[in-house]
This record gives C-alpha cells, structure tokens and sequence, in this order.
C-alpha cells in the first residue's frame, strides 16, 4: 500500500502539533547525529519549540560550529550577493551564538565552576539565584510533603472508622465465650490422695514389753 504524502501545512490541534513536534524533533536530532558519526561530519542543529524551549546538537561544540560557519561565509560571501534575509539570518544566528555561550558560561558558574574571575557583585548576584531556586525547591517539597500527610491521615481516618463499625457490629452480635471443660480426677487418682492423706493412729508404749499369755490348750 502506498503511504499518500501529507500536506504541509499548520496543524491546528494544540495537542496534535506537540505530539508531531516531538516526534520530527527526535527524528532530526537522531539524523544528525547518525549522519556526524557515519560521515565524520561537524553538525550543528539548533532548534526552539513554540515555547521557546531550546533543543541542540552539536558533534563538537556548538559555539565552535558556529564560528567556523561565520567565518566560513565570511570567506565566500564576497562572491556571492547578499540580501537582506541572509543578512538577518547571520545576525539572528549571532545573537543565538552569544546566547548559548551566556547559558553554558551560567550553567558553569550555577555548578561553582568557573567563578575564580567573579566579581563580589556577580557573585552576590549568584548567590541569590541559588536561594532563589532553593527556596522554590523547598516550597515544592513541603507541598509535597503536606500532600502526603493529607493523604495518612485520610486513611488513618478510614481506618478508625472502619474499626469502630467492626467493634459495633462485635457487640450486636454478641461476645461469644467459649468455656473449656474443667479437668477432674479419676477414681484412682482420687483413691491415690485418699490413701495418701490417709490418718494411722499407732500406739508408743515406753517400758519392757507386756508378757504374752499363752493359751492353754485342753487336754
């Protein structure tokens, strides 16, 4: 089945152009880094969403990339015309240049690297970004934090009420106890502790022992 190609134009649905977006953008930054290690080529892609959400690849470096491609046309531009939009290209394509290098030279200094050269100001200025994000860090964890202990107490809550119905219900049915039957004793056992306890009276006379009489038997 042959696909149909697809229009080029804007898609309207917001969600549908965000999906579209990503996928295109994963697929061109995969190209390009397929074609710099297949080729041994320096590329550099630069993208920015709707949003202004900035994407980049570069092989090497990307202010170094860029250079090149400045000093690059530099070089060759003088054969060529130029026009307005080529001029506006290569200013827009500097500003961006310029801008990557302040967010790498602010991301060094955000990580401590790189602030040997600072001034007490820009440091102070630092510092302050730094409690800044702190602070919205924390808030963001006690948010969570508070969330969850919501949450424990609803079910300690559920849990106390469910509790209390099982006790209810226990005492409308009724405590049912349960008597195991006593141990008694057998006979013998009984006859055992007689005897045992039983009392012999004996009689303790002091002195020679009494004569015998002797029957006499009849002629």
């Amino acid at each position: 089945m042959v696909r149909g190609k697809t229009e080029i134009k804007r898609i309207e649905n917001a969600t549908s152009r965000q999906v579209t977006f990503s996928k295109r953008r994963n697929g061109l930054l995969k190209k390009a880094f397929e074609l710099s290690v297949l080729c041994e080529a320096e590329v550099g892609l630069i993208i920015f969403s709707p949003r202004s959400k900035l994407y980049e690849f570069s092989s090497s470096s990307m202010a170094k990339t860029i250079e090149r491609y400045q000093k690059r046309v530099k070089e060759t531009g003088i054969n060529y015309p130029r026009d307005d939009n080529s001029q506006q290209a290569r200013d827009e394509t500097y500003g961006l240049t310029k801008k990557i290098e302040q967010l790498e030279i602010s991301k060094r200094k955000m990580l401590g690297k790189g602030i040997d050269a600072c001034s007490i100001e820009e440091l102070q200025q630092l510092e302050n970004r730094l409690e800044r994000g702190l602070s919205r860090i924390r808030a963001k964890k006690y948010l969570l934090l508070r969330e969850e202990i919501e949450k424990l107490k609803h079910e300690e809550r559920n849990l106390i009420k469910e509790n209390k119905e099982l006790k209810e219900k226990w005492r409308g049915m009724g405590a049912i106890v349960v008597a195991s039957p006593s141990s008694t004793l057998s006979s013998a056992e009984v006859n055992k502790d007689s005897n045992d306890n039983m009392e012999v009276e004996t009689g303790l006379f002091i002195g020679p022992p009494e004569p015998r009489q002797s029957k006499k038997l009849p002629p």
